[in-house]
């Protein structure tokens, strides 16, 4: 694969023949719900146009670029942890395991993965954190929008199952609605026990949570 990021790795230990693949994550915030991950290889034969971090674009707009990202990429793939693993080993080493397991999953073996922040998973590959790199390498753009529409689809569909919640609305985020309803209902199965608002509802309750 030849060097489609002109100018930007100068600085890096990256080869014009590197398959480069970007990875990010969407969901290390809200109190419910897994954190998703995805790793983007593009094809620079086809380029996507409108690229750019996933929280800069309007729902409309992801939803009309994911599409394409998953037609015209060379590869891309979409993995998640789950609310025990965060639970269990901390929302940042769960972010890590997501993306990790989103670059294993790709049917093309990267020789490079390009981390969207300040740290990389550990992986059997070369791998560089770019701070912003969500909004500067399109491939980490790409990552960042398949991550963010694949978690906001889960969340619409958690709804379904615990609408008393309205994830449909807030995606787990900590809004003024669901920390109203996460106050009047408890604690849901999808809730993260380590994140305060959702302990201390938990603790509201005497340690009651709401059946699965």
């Amino acid at each position: 694969m030849k060097n489609i990021y002109p100018g930007l790795f100068d600085d890096l230990p990256f080869s014009p023949d590197d398959i480069v693949c970007g990875v990010d994550e969407a969901g290390r915030g809200p109190l419910a719900g897994p954190v998703f991950a995805a790793a983007v290889i593009l094809d620079p034969a086809r380029p996507i146009v409108g690229l750019r971090d996933s929280k800069k674009l309007s729902e409309a707009k992801r939803d009309l670029l994911a599409p394409q990202i998953r037609a015209h990429a060379l590869a891309w793939a979409i993995a998640e942890a789950s609310e025990e693993e965060i639970d269990r080993l901390n929302i940042l080493q769960a972010s890590m395991l997501a993306m990790r397991r989103a670059v294993e999953a790709l049917s093309t073996v990267p020789t490079l993965a390009l981390i969207d922040g300040n740290r990389c998973p550990v992986m059997t590959i070369r791998a560089t954190a770019i701070i912003g790199g969500d909004d500067k390498v399109d491939a980490i753009s790409a990552a960042s929008i398949l991550a963010k529409t694949a978690r906001d689809a889960a969340l619409v569909r958690l709804h379904a199952q615990y609408p008393e919640y309205c994830f449909d609305q807030h995606k787990g985020y900590g809004t003024k609605l669901h920390i109203e309803r996460l106050q009047l209902h408890g604690a849901s199965p999808v809730h993260r026990r380590s994140f305060a608002p959702v302990r201390n509802v938990i603790a509201l309750f005497g340690g009651q949570e709401l059946a699965a």
